[in-house]
């Protein structure tokens, strides 16, 4: 049971700080060199499995806190983008209209994209630099 409260309160640190560092990306108070792509996880999840057991439970953890938290961001492609179009809808009392959801969708991947290829992109300059 202590276990138990150990892992969510180290749930609710991390959230808080990767909400907190996002936060600050946007702002422009922290550098968008923190994003990280699939090249710089491998090199973590290896790092991690070496460390022990133990440590690559953490990683898995941490990752997947990542990814919830990325994928409610309220960009129309992801879970947090629909969630936006219903609070829209609660407070239209309508549904939003198929042409607005079709340019978010666009946006939305535009988005998406652009932020996959940041990460990409910091990752090979961590390689070659």
């Amino acid at each position: 049971l202590n276990g138990l409260g150990a892992a969510a309160s180290e749930m609710w640190r991390l959230t808080g700080a990767t909400v907190g560092l996002l936060g600050r990306m946007l702002t422009g108070t922290a550098s968008v060199k923190n994003l990280s792509g699939p090249i710089s996880i491998a090199q973590f999840a290896n790092s991690s499995a070496n460390a022990g057991v133990s440590s690559f439970l953490f990683f898995l953890g941490a990752i997947s806190l990542s990814l919830g938290i990325l994928n409610l961001l309220p960009i129309p492609v992801l879970d947090g983008g629909h969630l936006l179009y219903y609070l829209i809808e609660l407070v239209k009392g309508s549904p939003v209209s198929e042409q607005a959801q079709v340019a978010g969708q666009y946006f939305g991947l535009i988005a998406l994209a652009g932020l996959m290829s940041l990460a990409f992109i910091n990752d090979i300059l961590r390689l070659v630099g």
